[in-house]
């Protein structure tokens, strides 16, 4: 079976053209990948989640803050679909989600949604912590 993804138009800065979580679900991921890294999850779960195919032979970790998706056949007609978060010392499981049928991305929407959210409160602390430090230290 082939999968042929509808893709949205490459951005303004030539990056590669994004996929749509939603069309790729129903189908095994390319033995060519180890996920689909997921790019953009807005707020409403009807709203498509953008993402990019990562390759096998990518070198690395991923980024602090980036969560990678991956999915295999499971037991029946369903997709066994996992999800890891980038860390900055790792990379750590972040979800599992056994035998989801059809279009599985209202399920996993809320979950890389809050991750996306709280690793972006967590940056901004961060760096106030950080900025606050280096004033006080002058």
């Amino acid at each position: 079976m082939t999968c042929r993804p509808r893709a949205q138009p490459p951005s303004s800065t030539g990056s590669s053209p994004h996929l749509v979580l939603r069309d790729l679900v129903r189908h095994p991921m390319p033995r060519s990948v180890r996920g689909a890294l997921l790019r953009r999850v807005p707020p409403h779960p009807a709203q498509p989640i953008h993402t990019v195919w990562i390759s096998k032979v990518k070198p690395g970790r991923l980024h602090p803050g980036s969560v990678l998706l991956s999915w295999k056949p499971g037991l029946g007609d369903g997709m066994d679909v996992s999800a890891h978060l980038g860390l900055t010392s790792a990379e750590v499981l972040l979800a599992n989600w056994p035998g989801l049928h059809g279009d599985w991305t209202p399920v996993v929407h809320p979950t890389v949604y809050e991750v996306f959210g709280l690793h972006a409160a967590l940056s901004v602390a961060t760096d106030a912590l950080r900025l606050a430090n280096h004033l006080a230290a002058r």
